[in-house]
């Protein structure tokens, strides 16, 4: 399975494609906006790929045209405003269905955000960004695309334990984005979790055991 990863540079991206590129079954293609980012790939040596979640349909298109599934963890980064919320996490996540779409992409798998489909936890600030999660989710749930929905709580940066919680609905907690990274991995590698949504936290379940109760 050849897999584009969108948001390569982000840190749950680094780590998916580190662990992409450690399975043999496994192909990987960095998306990247500036071709100084390739140094971190090319030492992985994964493929590299330019292109912009700003950019046209066609433009996203082209850089998964020869991949069988496409990742969606980018994001625009809490230092930006409302604007880029609109732009990158939802008509970024849009453009990139579509695109997938008309790609004849096999698996889409989104990273979406804990109770993105719960407005009572939107906190004030960081409704746009759930707003966009909420709205990029639906058009992916509403797609021809054979989909599954990751809903991580709290990224943390720890190293990752294999140890999670994961359901319909969980209560707020952390995750690790290296625990994050190893799920995505499953959930491709899963058929029987296509078009499936779930919440992911640390827990006391292997993963592997955890993804078999969705």
């Amino acid at each position: 399975m050849k897999t584009l990863v969108i948001g390569a540079n982000g840190k749950i991206g680094q780590h998916l494609v580190r662990l992409l590129a450690e399975h043999p079954e496994h192909t990987v293609k960095a998306m990247i906006r500036k071709p100084e980012q390739r140094v971190f790939f090319e030492d992985l040596q994964a493929e590299t790929v330019l292109a912009s979640l700003e950019g046209s349909v066609e433009e996203l298109q082209k850089a998964m045209s020869d991949c069988d599934a496409v990742v969606f963890t980018a994001g625009s980064g809490a230092s930006t405003g409302a604007d880029k919320t609109l732009t990158v996490d939802l008509d970024g996540a849009a453009k990139a269905i579509e695109a997938a779409e008309l790609a004849g992409i096999e698996r889409f798998l989104m990273v979406s955000a804990l109770r993105a489909d719960d407005r009572s936890h939107w906190t004030k600030e960081m409704t746009p960004y759930y707003i966009a999660k909420y709205h990029a989710d639906r058009i992916l749930q509403s797609s021809s695309l054979a989909y599954t929905i990751v809903r991580p709580g709290l990224l943390t940066d720890e190293a990752g334990t294999g140890q999670i919680a994961a359901a319909g609905h969980l209560e707020p907690g952390s995750v690790s984005r290296q625990d994050v990274a190893a799920v995505i991995v499953a959930c491709l590698e899963d058929t029987e979790l296509e078009n499936k949504v779930f919440e992911l936290t640390s827990g006391d379940s292997s993963i592997e055991n955890a993804l078999k109760t969705i």
